[in-house]
């Protein structure tokens, strides 16, 4: 590594929050060099030596990627009176610092460490201005003792800039008493870095706090895993194994964070279920309020449902089916309900009928969908405009929470949601908060396809509650208009092979042996060397989806060779490398996180917004490197800026993983499908992937594999209690009012 000399001329820029820094250094031959880097005690005036690697900036040259720093001395007088006069010390400006560095030379800085008193020499300081000199100078001095020594525990800059701002000079005392409180009051430090921490803070691996950190962060693991709760065996277990401690201390230690009230214990379904306080809340709010909105009254209509059916259908030339008109029937006589089918049922034609029965009967409404492309795709199957549920609920526009909650209620007569089986118990309570009493709510989702990836399994729970009135719809509309698609995704569905060889338009697979020629394949149909693709615009509207994220065929490989072919390097096109990934001019990227603050402006319009959610798919149309800017152009004619350090929001979109299609609808759906882990190759995935397609699904590698997926019903158990809770505040609700039972049964 490098190493530079010199003394700081100036800050150009510094990250209160972690620290990083691009300062102005002149060495000792006087020349004016960059360093940037995790630097926050740094000071203008301060002489320091630099350890890192020279790099090379395309708009400003080279600079110094420090990774450590040292405070040398000030050199000269002159540099004495920068350091001191550059804000460091409270009360001490450019004028004081002459004066000090006048009278004391270079033995300033150690009369002010060691005989502040002498301040007090100073034409000007008196007795009350010297001690509040020496007592910043102090502060200041000690701030850099912690962090140094906080260094040593192996913690970042940017984690030990959060340890002082939270604890001060007791930074050290409070690590070496317990370092898995880190956990609960430091933003980001989780159970592994605390592990580490205590480890050379001496701590033992069977220590108390250790046992329970454990345990909090399994359950931790599990509410990323898509659970609410978790049995109290298997907690125990899995704990146990992570932290290799016997079960009986593990056991101990449990009773005490259920005594504290740190983890929550609850009998559900016979089960002895442990949570986090936060999940049992969600879901019990949830639970409370789902009760109460079910067991309103529906709709007052001006004249009979049926009458107004009728008169609608022959408007609109379209003859509801039995189950489609039942549908309609119960929205509009029940407090809640839920619609769930899959592709080709009618769910659109009822929701139509249905905002068109409430818009005659001069009601509001709001549609709304959990991301982005869903709720576009809503707005263009129904006429009218749908929101993200994010969006409709004013998330940003108060800070980061949600504007309408129960405090705000949005002020509507009716909420319908779409793509409801992505909605986790955390959206669907921050959801029914802001619906005020008399709103009735509307849920459309298909039940058989992938769970949320956040925790809960809020349709499948509400839907086996029986609480609310069900209309499964199982007729297939559409057969004519999508063919083979919608064919294939029912028997898929219903455990039946799909017909993978009829050499229908719409539907095509061509079997291939070995991930090399699949990929070569999935190129030449990416780059619109064939004619087999219903597009002529492959980049644009095909998309590949696999099952996951790693190897050959998995979400990454793909998109850095789909890139390397369909966008390859050139001195034409600025790029920008980001992780592991290179982003490039004219590349297909994927907002991979709803993002409420980004800016937008449509050019031809001139309409601005803010906000970019997960889902989105647009290309990069500039990189701007001396701004440090990448503009995204997305596929509504949104053009937004990110600046780098936003561009983890990103990722290439050549290929994605099925979990990330959800809620999404693309014209061509190209799969490629060899294999890979059981517990990902499954029959929902499978469907849910055939269920993006609008006009063609394009299927390549083995047969034997996706056959064996349609055999493999094994879906991911998810330890939720929505069900439960909804029953049990059911009974109470049913047993203490006259509301019949029989109006649960119109499914």
């Amino acid at each position: 590594m490098d190493t530079l000399k010199g003394t700081v001329k100036s800050i150009i820029y510094r990250n209160a929050e972690n620290g990083y820094s691009v300062i102005e250094v002149t060495d000792d031959n006087g020349d004016e060099r960059t360093v940037v880097g995790p630097l926050p005690l740094i000071t203008i005036g301060e002489r320091a030596e630099f350890t890192g690697d020279w790099v090379e900036h395309p708009a400003y040259g080279p600079q110094l990627k420090a990774k450590e720093s040292k405070t040398i001395a000030p050199a000269s007088l002159s540099a004495l009176i920068s350091y001191l006069g550059s804000g460091l010390i409270k009360g001490v400006g450019e004028a004081t610092a002459r004066d000090i560095v006048s009278t004391f030379g270079m033995d300033t800085l150690n009369v002010l460490e060691n005989e502040p008193e002498r301040l007090r020499e100073v034409p000007g300081i008196g007795r009350l201005r010297a001690n509040k000199i020496a007592e910043s100078f102090a502060m200041q001095k000690g701030m850099r003792d912690v962090m140094l020594s906080l260094q040593e525990f192996g913690i970042t800059v940017a984690q030990s800039m959060k340890l002082y701002n939270t604890y001060g000079a007791l930074c050290i005392a409070k690590l070496k008493e317990n370092p898995y409180r880190l956990i609960d009051d430091i933003e980001g430090i989780g159970f592994i870095t605390a592990d580490k921490l205590a480890v050379k803070a001496g701590f033992e691996p069977d220590s108390p706090f250790r046992i329970k950190a454990g345990l909090k962060y399994t359950l931790q693991w599990a509410r990323q895993e898509g659970h609410t709760f978790l049995p109290r065996e298997k907690l125990l277990s899995v704990a146990c194994q992570l932290l290799h401690v016997d079960t009986l201390p593990a056991e101990e230690m449990l009773d005490e964070l259920i005594i504290s009230g740190d983890v929550l214990y609850k009998l559900i379904d016979n089960t002895d279920a442990v949570f986090l306080p936060g999940m049992y809340s969600a879901e019990s709010e949830c639970a409370r309020r789902l009760v109460g909105i079910a067991s309103r009254d529906g709709m007052q209509l001006m004249l009979g449902i049926n009458a107004q059916i009728n008169a609608l259908e022959k408007e609109l030339k379209i003859p509801l089916a039995p189950q489609q008109r039942k549908a309609v029937e119960t929205a509009l006589k029940n407090g809640a309900m839920v619609i769930t089918g899959g592709p080709g049922t009618g769910k659109t034609t009822i929701l139509k009928f249905i905002i068109r029965l409430i818009e005659r009967m001069g009601l509001d409404y709001q549609l709304c969908a959990p991301t982005g492309r869903a709720a576009k795709r809503m707005s263009e199957a129904t006429g009218a405009e749908a929101r993200t549920i994010h969006r409709m609920l004013g998330y940003g526009t108060s800070g980061d929470r949600f504007l309408y909650d129960e405090d705000n209620p949005l002020l509507t007569d009716v909420i319908i949601v779409d793509e409801m089986s992505m909605v986790d118990v955390l959206l669907m309570r921050s959801l029914l908060r802001a619906t005020p009493s008399g709103t009735h709510l509307i849920m459309v989702g298909d039940a058989d396809q992938l769970p949320p990836v956040g925790p809960g399994n809020v349709l499948r729970d509400v839907i086996a509650s029986g609480v609310v009135p069900v209309i499964r719809l199982t007729d297939i509309f559409r057969q004519a208009e999508r063919g083979m698609i919608v064919e294939n995704a029912h028997r898929i569905n219903d455990g039946k092979q799909p017909n993978l060889f009829a050499n229908a338009d719409d539907f095509r697979f061509e079997e291939i042996v070995g991930a090399e020629q699949i990929i070569r394949r999935v190129i030449t149909l990416c780059s619109g060397k064939t004619n087999k693709l219903m597009t002529t615009e492959p980049i644009k509207d095909a998309q590949v989806l696999v099952p996951m994220k790693k190897g050959a065929l998995g979400a990454i490989n793909l998109n850095a060779r789909l890139q390397a072919a369909l966008n390859p390097p050139s001195p034409y096109k600025k790029e920008r490398k980001q992780g592991e990934m290179i982003l490039r001019e004219g590349d297909k990227v994927m907002q991979i996180k709803n993002d409420y603050k980004i800016p937008w402006k449509r050019a031809k319009s001139g309409e601005e917004g803010t906000g970019v959610f997960n889902g989105d798919l647009g290309t990069i149309e500039r990189i701007n490197l001396s701004e440090q800017e990448v503009t995204v152009l997305f596929d509504d004619e949104r053009a937004a800026a990110y600046d780098y350090s936003m561009l983890d929001e990103l990722n290439l979109a050549y290929a994605s993983t099925v979990h990330k299609s959800q809620g999404s609808e693309y014209p061509v759906v190209i799969m490629p499908i060899a294999g890979g882990a059981p517990q990902l190759m499954t029959r929902n995935l499978l469907y849910t992937a055939v269920t993006r397609a609008r006009e063609q699904v394009f299927m390549l590698g083995s047969s034997k594999c996706i056959y064996d997926m349609v055999d493999n019903n094994q879906i991911r158990h998810r330890y939720s209690a929505l069900k439960c809770l909804l029953m049990e505040l059911d009974t109470i609700v049913l047993n203490g009012s006259s509301h019949e039972p029989t109006d649960r049964d119109d499914t």
